[in-house]
C-alpha cells in the first residue's frame, strides 16, 4: 500500500507498539481464516439499544452504552448498576454513542448527542462505580441529524481518538469530510489532559499542528461515517469502518503512526469515483470495499483478533453489517487483503463489536444482545 501525501507520525507508532509488548501479545498475523470454526455465545440480554462495551482496569464486569443515555453495569449476564444517565437527542443515529476508560480506570469518557442533536465528548471521573464530575472536552454543532460517527477511544499512547461523521443529510453538501476547518468527517486525535484553559493538549506529533485555518486535533479525514473504528492492540495500526453513501461499504487501514491520510469522501465512495468527483491529490484508497448488491448497508467495523482462545482467527480483522448482520474475517499483509471469508456468524441488527481485556470478541445486538465469539 502506497501511503503518499501522508505525514509520518512516528511517537504514536512507537508508543503504541511499545505498549503491545508491554502486554507480551504477538504482532504477526497468524489467521488462518478457512479453518475458523466459530459460534455465538450468548454472554447478557435485556439491555436497551447497546452500541458500546467498555471494561475498567481490575474490574470483570463489563460498563454497556445504551443509545438513550445509560451506562449499565453488566455482571456475569445481568445488570446489576448504572454508571451513568445523561440526556441525549433519540433519532436513529443519535445518543449515547461511544464510551471508553482511561487505562488506570479512573476516567470515563462518552461521546453522545444533546438534545439539540450536537456532539459532545465528555470526561467523568469515576468515584467507585458512579461517573461523577463532568468535564467537557470537545463540542461539535451537527448541522443535520445523521452521520455523528461517535467512537471514542484511549489507546496504548494515552491518547484520545475521536470519530465524527461529515455532518449528515446525504452526500456531505456541505464538503466537511474535505474540509480540514472543521472536526466532521474526521478521526480526531487529543491528549485529554488540560492545558492553559483549553481542556485537551494538541500532540506534539499530530499531522497538522502548529498549521493555521486547520484543526489541529485532525489525525485523518475524508471520512463519511467513522461508525466504528479500532487500533490493533499488537501494533497499533488502525482499521476504520466507514459506512458508505449510495453504493459501497469500505474498510480503511492505515500502519500504525501514518496520520494526515485523506480517505477520498465526498469525492470518493470506496474505490469509485462519487458523483463525478475527482479523486484528492493523494487520497488514500480503502483496504477493500462492500457493494450494497449483496445487501450490505452499514458496515460495523471491529477488531483485529489478538486473543488465544481461537487459534485460526488470531491476526484477522474481524467485522460485520448492520443490514445483514453476517459478520466476516479479512486478512492483510504490507497493506494487500490475503484473506477474506464469511465467518458463518450472524446476528440480527449488529451494532458494534467489543474486545475484552483478554482480547476476546463480542458482538453486540441492538435488540439486547452481546455475545462472545468462541470455537465451535
Amino acid at each position: 500500500m502506497v501511503f503518499a501525501g501522508v505525514t509520518s507520525a512516528a511517537g504514536a507508532g512507537t508508543a503504541n507498539t511499545r505498549a503491545a509488548r508491554a502486554r507480551g501479545v504477538v504482532a504477526a498475523p497468524h489467521a488462518n481464516l478457512a479453518a475458523a470454526r466459530l459460534r455465538l455465545k450468548l454472554e447478557a440480554s435485556g439491555l436497551i439499544g447497546p452500541v458500546a462495551i467498555a471494561w475498567r482496569a481490575g474490574d470483570p464486569r463489563m460498563y454497556v452504552a445504551e443509545q438513550d443515555g445509560h451506562v449499565r453495569i453488566v455482571d456475569h449476564g445481568h445488570v446489576t448498576g448504572t454508571a451513568l444517565t445523561i440526556a441525549v437527542s433519540n433519532g436513529s443515529e443519535q445518543g449515547l454513542l461511544g464510551l471508553s476508560f482511561a487505562h488506570d480506570g479512573k476516567k470515563m469518557y462518552v461521546n453522545y448527542t444533546d438534545q439539540a442533536g450536537d456532539t459532545h465528548v465528555v470526561e467523568y471521573t469515576m468515584s467507585g462505580t458512579r461517573a461523577v464530575s463532568p468535564r467537557q472536552l470537545l463540542f461539535q454543532n451537527q448541522p443535520f441529524a445523521n452521520h455523528n460517527g461517535g467512537q471514542v477511544t484511549l489507546a496504548a499512547d494515552n491518547m484520545l481518538y475521536i470519530g465524527l461523521g461529515d455532518g449528515g443529510s446525504g452526500g456531505d453538501p456541505q464538503g466537511n469530510a474535505q474540509n480540514r476547518n472543521t472536526f466532521l468527517g474526521k478521526i480526531l486525535r487529543i491528549d485529554p489532559h488540560p492545558l492553559n484553559g483549553s481542556p485537551y493538549r494538541i500532540p506534539a506529533d499530530n499531522p497538522f499542528r502548529g498549521q493555521a485555518g486547520v484543526k489541529q486535533a485532525i489525525w485523518m479525514y475524508g471520512l463519511r461515517n467513522p461508525w466504528r473504528f479500532s487500533l490493533d492492540r499488537a501494533n497499533g495500526d488502525i482499521w476504520i469502518g466507514d459506512v458508505g453513501q449510495e453504493h459501497f461499504e469500505e474498510v480503511d487501514y492505515a500502519r500504525s503512526g501514518h496520520a494526515g491520510i485523506n480517505f477520498g469522501w465526498n469525492l470518493r465512495e470506496g474505490l469509485h469515483p462519487y458523483q463525478g468527483g475527482a479523486r484528492p491529490a493523494g487520497a488514500h484508497d480503502p483496504l477493500f470495499e462492500r457493494s450494497h448488491v449483496s445487501g450490505d448497508c452499514s458496515i460495523i467495523g471491529g477488531y483485529v483478533y489478538r486473543g488465544t482462545v481461537i487459534g485460526a482467527l488470531r491476526g484477522a480483522y474481524v467485522y460485520g453489517d448492520f443490514c445483514t448482520g453476517e459478520i466476516r474475517g479479512a486478512v492483510q499483509s504490507s497493506g494487500t487483503v490475503t484473506q477474506r471469508r464469511d465467518l458463518g456468524l450472524n446476528v440480527p441488527q449488529l451494532s458494534t463489536f467489543a474486545q475484552g481485556p483478554k482480547g476476546e470478541l463480542r458482538a453486540v445486538s441492538h435488540n439486547g444482545n452481546i455475545y462472545v465469539i468462541v470455537p465451535a
